[in-house]
């Protein structure tokens, strides 16, 4: 019995230092994960970047295109008399005017 108990503590001694000598390595290196966690969550990547950019580019062109047909309907009230359809309809062109810079050319097209 003794012999065995001698062999169990033997055991471990010999399997305990790779135990404390893991856990030792995880509380070390657990902060610079929390930290490169951090990072991660804090920063942009380039390809999130570019879909928030899209997304954007997109809003405006839908934007553009309400606009546009709202100017054709209001051009054509405009001709045909109507006054307040004319002051609508440079409200419509100017607000054009001011959200074109922001969508970007297609290539082929200027």
């Amino acid at each position: 019995m003794r012999a065995l108990l001698s062999g169990l503590a033997l055991g471990s001694l010999i399997l305990l230092p790779g135990c404390i000598a893991r856990t030792a390595l995880d509380v070390v290196t657990a902060p610079v994960k929390v930290v490169g966690k951090a990072a991660d969550l804090a920063t942009t990547s380039q390809s999130e970047s570019d879909e928030k950019r899209g997304r954007e580019i997109r809003k405006r062109e839908e934007r553009l295109g309400k606009l546009d047909r709202k100017r054709e309907k209001l051009a054509e009230e405009c001709d045909d008399g109507d006054g307040a359809a004319c002051r609508e309809l440079q409200e419509v062109e100017a607000e054009m005017r001011a959200i074109s810079p922001g969508i970007p050319a297609e290539p082929g097209r200027r």
